[in-house]
């Protein structure tokens, strides 16, 4: 795909502020607590890098990883734990980052998952949200940016395993 096909949505400097804003609402809300941090790779791991970068709150973190695209620009719609999840959430204050939520069928099966293990608290946290393709609800306790209805790539975004690199947010344009 040509570079060309590339649209930039957002620029390195405003995807960094958005993190760190993300970042003082998460420390403001954390204080004094140890939160579990669980990154749902693959796009996850370039945001929440960033945030917990940014964090003067103590964190554990874990990932896992879960697969409704496989190489398509639309979701299957059937969900697969690749990798599942290694640390215990029971009675503990669970933050989920996601890079994206798109349709809501992934991190709304990942966090009715996570309510089944009993934590005390559970909040998400989403760097990019798309609510014009919601197909399940979803609350976003952190949300950094509005995206339009296209297929977005870069800063962890992938699509068919490209693009994550970019430290800016493109749209592919048709």
């Amino acid at each position: 795909m040509p570079a060309e096909q590339l649209k930039l949505l957002f620029t390195e400097e405003e995807i960094r502020g958005q993190v760190a804003k993300l970042a003082q609402e998460i420390n403001r809300d954390y204080q004094g607590q140890y939160p579990l941090l669980l990154g749902i790779l693959k796009g996850s791991f370039v945001f929440m890098a960033d945030l917990i970068r940014l964090l003067e709150v103590p964190v554990e973190i874990d990932f896992v990883t879960l697969a409704s695209y496989g190489s398509a620009r639309v979701t299957s719609g059937k969900i697969r734990v690749v990798k599942g999840l290694r640390s215990a959430v029971k009675g503990r204050d669970v933050l989920v980052i996601e890079d994206i939520v798109d349709t809501g069928l992934t991190v709304g099966y990942f966090m009715d998952y996570l309510r089944r293990k009993k934590p005390s608290s559970l909040k998400l946290c989403a760097l990019f949200d798309k609510p014009s393709r919601r197909e399940v609800p979803v609350d976003i306790d952190y949300r950094g940016f509005i995206l339009p209805d296209k297929f977005a790539v870069g800063y962890g975004l992938d699509f068919n395993e490209r693009f994550r690199h970019l430290p800016e947010l493109y749209v592919i344009e048709d």
